[in-house]
C-alpha cells in the first residue's frame, strides 16, 4: 500500500473524514467517528447513492470496519458525486441533521 501514501484523510466534518486512494478520486476511504459512534453502536453501516442530493440513484448499505480509529469503508465510485449517511444496528440514523454529506469529484 505504499502507493496510497500520499494521500490523507480530510479534516473531520461532523465526524467525517474522506481519503482519496486513487488519483482520480474514484476510489476512497471513508471514516465516521460521528453521532452513532460517540453513542456506542455496535455496528454501522454507510448508506450511500449517487447523482443529485435530492433525488439518490443506486443507494447501497455498506457494512463499516471497526478501526483504532473510527468505523471505516472503501467505496469505488461509480459516478462523480456520491451522497451518504450512517446507520447503525438499532437503526439510528446520522443524517448531518438533513443535510447528508457529499464526496464529489470536480
Amino acid at each position: 500500500m505504499s502507493n496510497l501514501s500520499p494521500f490523507t484523510f480530510s479534516a473531520p466534518i461532523q465526524g467525517v473524514q474522506v481519503k482519496p486512494l486513487t488519483q482520480d478520486g474514484f476510489q476512497i476511504r471513508i471514516r465516521y467517528n460521528g453521532l452513532l459512534r460517540q453513542n456506542g453502536a455496535q455496528q454501522i453501516w454507510l448508506h450511500a447513492g449517487y447523482g443529485d442530493i435530492n433525488a439518490w440513484r443506486d443507494v447501497k448499505d455498506h457494512l463499516m470496519e471497526h478501526t483504532d480509529e473510527g468505523w471505516e469503508q472503501t467505496v469505488n465510485l461509480q459516478e462523480k458525486q456520491l451522497n451518504f449517511c450512517f446507520r447503525d444496528n438499532a437503526q439510528n440514523w446520522d443524517n448531518n441533521n438533513g443535510a447528508n454529506w457529499v464526496y464529489k469529484i470536480t
